[in-house]
C-alpha cells in the first residue's frame, strides 16, 4: 500500500513539473503580455518614480505611475526564459538574472535590455543578484553557481564557494564588508572582509532559507520554508526563531523606510511584518492574492507585490494599498 502511494506522490509532483515547465501555445504568450496581473512575477524593484517587475518566459514590466498601468520593455534577445531577480546599478543601470545563466543589463532604467551571458549548456537557473557597490556585482543560484563581475555586470568570472553544491538563494550585506549568504539545508555563509573569505556558520535549521535581509551590522534575519524566520543580533553569532503563527513558506520581502523593519511575503497571500529589531509586529494574509514572491514599497506607506497571479492592483485599476508603515 505505501509502494502504491508513493509511486502517486511521485506522478503528481511529475504532471506538475510538466505543466509548470511546458512550453505555452504562441497565443497564449502574446495575451499574457498584455495583462500583467496574470505573469509569474518574480522580483521587483522601485527606482526613481518607476516601478521594474521581472518573471516569467523573460517578461519585464514598466509602470511610471506606480502600477496604474504597465508596458513591456525590449530584451533582445528574447530567449523566453524565465527571469528570477534584478538588481539597481548606478547612473540608471539595471541587471536581471534567470534561468540557463542568463543575465541581461539595461542603461536606461529598464526600458531596453540586452543579454551579456547565456549559458544552454549547463542549462541551470541563476536564482539572485547583489550589487556590492561600485563596480562590483554578485550573481548565484542553483548548485552553489557563484559569479563575480567587477565591470557593472558586463562580464563575469565563476568564484569558488565551498556549499557541496547547495542552491544560494538569498544575499545582503553592508558598505563594512559584512555580507551573508543563504540557501537549501540552512546553508548561511557569513563575510567580514567583503567576501575575500567565507565562513560556514554552524547549522541552527535543517529546511530551505530563501532570503537574508541586513537591519544592522550586527542585526539580521532570515527567512524561508514552513514559515520560519530567524533573527541575529550578533552577526549570525546565534539566531532566534519567531513564532509568526503559520507554517506557510516565505519567499521575498521590502525593508520599511528609516529603520522601520521589513516586511515579509509568500504562500497563500502571507504577510509578515518585522520591526527595527527583528521583533514581530504582525503576521496576516492578503485575500486572494495567491503565492506571493516579492514587494517592493512605494513612498513610505504603499506596497505592491508580485507573485503567481502577477503583479497586483485594485479593483479601480490601481495598484492595492496592501500595506505598509503605521
Amino acid at each position: 500500500m505505501r509502494s502504491i502511494i508513493g509511486y502517486l506522490v511521485c506522478l503528481i509532483v511529475a504532471a506538475t513539473i510538466a505543466f509548470t515547465f511546458s512550453p505555452r501555445h504562441a497565443s497564449n504568450v502574446a495575451s499574457a503580455q498584455l495583462r500583467p496581473d496574470r505573469l509569474q512575477i518574480n522580483g521587483m524593484l522601485y527606482l526613481d518614480q518607476r516601478v521594474v517587475a521581472v518573471g516569467e518566459r523573460g517578461n519585464i514590466l514598466l509602470s511610471d505611475d506606480q502600477g496604474v498601468s504597465w508596458q513591456s520593455a525590449a530584451v533582445k534577445p528574447q530567449r523566453d526564459l524565465t527571469l528570477t531577480a534584478l538588481v539597481a546599478l548606478q547612473d540608471k543601470s539595471l541587471l536581471a538574472v534567470g534561468h540557463d545563466g542568463w543575465i541581461l543589463r539595461s542603461d536606461d532604467a529598464g526600458t531596453n535590455w540586452s543579454e551579456v551571458r547565456y549559458d544552454a549548456e549547463i542549462a541551470e537557473p541563476l536564482l539572485g543578484v547583489w550589487s556590492a557597490g561600485g563596480n562590483r556585482v554578485l550573481a548565484f543560484g542553483s548548485f552553489g553557481k557563484f559569479y563575480q563581475s567587477d565591470d557593472d555586470g558586463r562580464t563575469w568570472q565563476a568564484q569558488p564557494l565551498e556549499v557541496d553544491s547547495a542552491h544560494l538563494n538569498g544575499m545582503d550585506g553592508g558598505a563594512d564588508g559584512r555580507r551573508m549568504v543563504v540557501g537549501e539545508q540552512g546553508l548561511v555563509l557569513r563575510s567580514d572582509d567583503a567576501g575575500r573569505s567565507w565562513e560556514k556558520l554552524a547549522p541552527f535549521y535543517n529546511g530551505s532559507l530563501f532570503g537574508v535581509v541586513r537591519l544592522s551590522p550586527d542585526r539580521w534575519v532570515t527567512y524561508g520554508m514552513r514559515g520560519h524566520v530567524f533573527v541575529s543580533q550578533n552577526f549570525g553569532q546565534t539566531w532566534q526563531a519567531v513564532n509568526v503563527g503559520n507554517q506557510l513558506p516565505l519567499y521575498g520581502h521590502a525593508l520599511l523606510p528609516n529603520g522601520g523593519g521589513l516586511l515579509i511575503v509568500g504562500a497563500g497571500s502571507s504577510l509578515v511584518r518585522l520591526d527595527g529589531n527583528g521583533a514581530l509586529v504582525s503576521a496576516t494574509r492578503l485575500p486572494g492574492l495567491g503565492t506571493l514572491t516579492s514587494a517592493v514599497l512605494i513612498g513610505s506607506r504603499r506596497l505592491l507585490v508580485g507573485g503567481e497571479r502577477g503583479v497586483f492592483q485594485g479593483a479601480d485599476g490601481g495598484v492595492a494599498a496592501l500595506g505598509g508603515a503605521q
